[in-house]
């Protein structure tokens, strides 16, 4: 059996910056696994600009973004399987895992989930018709596209409008498609403001909010779709169907965090954010095991992924040397407004103080997030406009939580 002091599980952004944050705690043996061919995850396709702009203090584009924790990576003694996919850990740290050269069994000291998150695909939504060849995910059409050199269509419609189907709405158009339109079930975008302005505005591409895909045209090759305006309950609004031709369909339909793992080391999930349930360690309910980056709750910038997942590597490395420091805790939970609040508990005696991130459940125009800890208010912050797609982070300092004994608690009030 191979023995670690850290390893961990995927090569992307969170998964280097958590065995760089590990490495810099003193612990010998660290070890990253990644299933792909090259380090840096889902960031080697995204191509385009736009990441780094909180942690660099520049624009840079996903290639670029990761080959920086790629270069600092290669300068230390951490080791690297690539190729290698992790079939099984044990509440006990043990990885079983399955590469080129055979199985391996490796006892870990502390383990960091970083396996990011996947795509919801046609099965998960309810769309009639035949599966024809031209629908895809709009990550794996990003992937063909971006690193495999392939065209995926020319007249296409996308289905969803998270920052995946935003970003490709603009690739596609740019590889010279038409994009007739992005049709989003929810009565606003699931994508980043910033994206919706410069992936749709301006390149003239219609965003149909409360429209769904009512049926899939074609049964070999994809012909077209039927788009229909919904009510508030989701209903079809009878009389508003619309037939668009197409010859591809890209699903933009969310992502879910990649959990199988968590849940066979007995990792107790939120049945929210579908991750892990993690304190502000990022140390899961179980000794250990921590959880950072996508595999946690889906992120909206890459900038803090890596904060969160250094928090991670840093305090799975003081685990493993037996110097984590024993801390009270108190519950975090959300309120009024609030869908979801992580971490899920906050440790009392964190010296560098604790971020809080969290998403409201609706859209709330100049209203005021506030942290509470009983009748104590520790933070208060006004936002303009707040969407739940974008996530709002509120930090805590170490003296404001360090005599706390009362729940956290996270709400929307008016102005």
């Amino acid at each position: 059996m191979m023995k670690y002091d850290v390893v961990v599980i995927g090569g992307g952004p969170a998964g280097l910056a958590a065995a760089l944050a590990a490495r810099e705690t003193g612990v010998k043996k660290i070890l990253i696994i990644e299933r792909d061919r090259e380090l840096g995850g889902i960031l080697n396709q995204c191509i385009h600009a736009g990441f780094g702009l909180h942690e660099f203090k520049e624009e840079l584009t996903g290639p670029e973004y990761a080959q920086r924790f790629i270069m600092q990576t290669a300068q230390t003694d951490i080791q690297i399987m690539l190729n290698t996919m992790v079939l099984d850990i044990s509440p006990e740290r043990v990885i079983t895992a399955a590469g080129t050269d055979g199985l391996k069994t490796i006892q870990a000291g502390a383990v960091v989930l970083a396996m990011g998150c996947r795509e919801r695909t046609a099965g998960a939504i309810a769309v009639k018709g035949y599966r024809p060849a031209g629908v895809y995910t709009a990550g794996m059409a990003q992937r063909m596209m971006n690193m495999e050199g392939c065209r995926m269509g020319r007249e296409v419609v996308i289905y969803g409008s998270g920052d995946i189907g935003l970003i490709m709405a603009r690739r596609m158009t740019l590889e010279g498609a038409k994009v007739k339109a992005v049709v989003e079930i929810m009565p606003f975008s699931s994508g980043l403001n910033r994206n919706i302005a410069q992936c749709l505005e301006d390149y003239g591409i219609p965003l149909l909010l409360s429209h769904n895909i009512s049926f899939i045209h074609g049964k070999n090759r994809l012909e077209g779709v039927t788009v229909s305006q919904i009510d508030s309950h989701f209903n079809e609004i009878e009389g508003t169907q619309t037939y668009y031709p197409c010859d591809t369909l890209l699903l933009s339909v969310g992502l879910i965090p990649e959990n199988e793992l968590s849940v066979k080391a007995g990792v107790p999930l939120d049945p929210i954010t579908n991750g892990p349930m993690v304190d502000s360690a990022m140390q899961t309910e179980i000794p250990g095991i921590f959880a950072c980056g996508n595999v946690l709750h889906v992120h909206d910038i890459v900038d803090f992924v890596t904060r969160e997942s250094r928090i991670a590597g840093k305090h799975a490395g003081l685990y493993a040397l037996g110097a984590l420091p024993d801390s009270a805790s108190v519950p975090c939970m959300p309120g009024k407004g609030i869908r979801y609040v992580m971490p899920r508990k906050v440790l009392t005696h964190m010296p560098d103080g604790v971020n809080l991130f969290m998403r409201v459940d609706a859209i709330y125009q100049n209203s005021i997030v506030s942290v509470k800890s009983g009748n104590t208010v520790l933070a208060t912050k006004r936002i303009a406009r707040m969407i739940p797609s974008e996530m709002i982070n509120i930090p805590l300092s170490a003296e404001k939580i360090r005599s706390l004994t009362e729940p956290i608690t996270a709400e929307v009030t008016a102005q």
